[in-house]
């Protein structure tokens, strides 16, 4: 009697030869798996119970490198991409002390114990082409049944530049966020020179920065897409306050240049119960919004309507959005520039001060009146 194999995770055991070569066949000669593997714009696989491999599609080869399909056949994944582990047992793919923690295994021996659908995530580390390797994928197992035999399809879609990038993105904030952290604590110090004007001017720089490191936290919330979980920070907040914080940020901006804004000049002191930071960032982007649709010379103007229930900030500029694109001005991603990343401005004024501010952002267009958009707001308190 054979000794078992020695495995950590997964069973090693494979299928008899004639059992994978008839299971090959029946896989090869369905026309519903041939049709799945036709269609299928990501990298597919159908294994068998032994989680060898029966069938690919082209997506498969091509990120391996592969010619011929029977190269592949009765592998285990980890062996089909070359994974570096996949050689550490005898039993190979899926029974060496790292697989416990491998994505990919996991989904595939929890999807064949439980009979259901399983995701997970799976880093690799492989040789492709004889170089090393990092691969970073999405990985999703589903069971299927077809005339008595039971096989598994196995999706993978290759997710490494988005997990680079978002790993960039957080050394990136971490970064700028020690950066950050030098500089307020270098501002702080000039205010405490003698000099007057000096001081004025440490005292705006201290502000900006500390601007500036407020923007980069939300940025941050923005970019990873947490904000379902980001509970804003609500105080009462002086409408002057927020009024001179948007004319120092716009006093040296690049899309001021050759323009002209009119802040009220009476402000009274009404408050409001919000967020600042992110009432901020609504403001500046009407701001810069009405900025860039305007010409040199332009007016842009900002004022205040105050009521019982409420207060509206409004940006105007005289020129108007055209219909085609006044339909789609908050849907996310939408833009008339070319460049990528763009198609976030307006949709991030409506997410941020309908969902996490409790207002309304509403906007007004026409050839004749140009466009003023206004962010609304509750529980305003105001003297007299």
């Amino acid at each position: 009697m054979d000794k078992p194999v020695e495995t950590f995770f997964a069973p090693a055991e494979r299928a008899q030869l004639l059992e994978l070569r008839r299971d090959i066949d029946f896989a090869a000669q369905n026309p519903v798996i041939d049709g799945v593997l036709a269609t299928a714009n990501c990298i597919l696989a159908v294994l068998n119970e032994h989680r060898q491999i029966l069938a690919v599609n082209e997506e498969l080869l091509k990120a391996l490198g592969v010619e011929n399909v029977s190269d592949v056949l009765g592998l285990r994944p980890g062996e089909a991409v070359s994974c570096v582990y996949a050689g550490r047992q005898p039993g190979g793919c899926g029974t060496s002390e790292y697989c416990e923690t491998c994505g990919a295994a996991i989904s595939i021996v929890t999807s064949l114990a439980q009979d259901e659908p399983v995701e997970r995530r799976c880093a690799i580390q492989a040789k492709l082409n004889g170089k090393p390797t990092d691969l970073f994928f999405r990985v999703r197992c589903s069971p299927l049944s077809f005339e008595g035999h039971r096989l598994l399809l196995l999706m993978l879609v290759d997710i490494s530049k988005q997990q680079q990038l978002a790993a960039l993105e957080r050394i990136f904030f971490h970064d700028i966020r020690n950066i950050l952290t030098g500089l307020i604590g270098k501002s702080e110090l000039l205010l405490q020179v003698h000099d007057a004007q000096v001081r004025d001017y440490a005292r705006d720089l201290h502000w900006l920065i500390q601007r500036l490191a407020q923007e980069v936290e939300v940025q941050s919330i923005l970019s990873r897409m947490e904000l379902q979980e980001f509970t804003p920070s609500r105080r009462d907040v002086v409408v002057t306050d927020v009024l001179r914080e948007l004319e120092l940020m716009f006093e040296a901006h690049p899309a001021a240049q050759g323009k002209t804004i009119e802040f009220p000049v009476a402000r009274g002191d009404c408050i409001v119960q919000t967020d600042p930071s992110l009432l901020i960032r609504v403001l500046n982007n009407m701001i810069v919004n009405a900025l860039e649709a305007s010409q040199p010379g332009d007016t842009v103007k900002v004022w205040l309507e105050t009521s019982l229930t409420g207060t509206a900030f409004c940006v105007w500029n005289h020129q108007a959005i055209p219909p085609p694109v006044a339909l789609r001005i908050f849907q996310r991603n939408y833009s008339t520039k070319k460049e990528l990343g763009r198609g976030l401005g307006t949709f991030s004024m409506k997410l941020i001060g309908e969902e996490y501010l409790g207002g309304a952002v509403t906007f007004e267009t026409s050839p004749e009146d140009g466009t003023m958009f206004r962010l609304s707001l509750p529980e305003v308190k105001c003297a007299g």
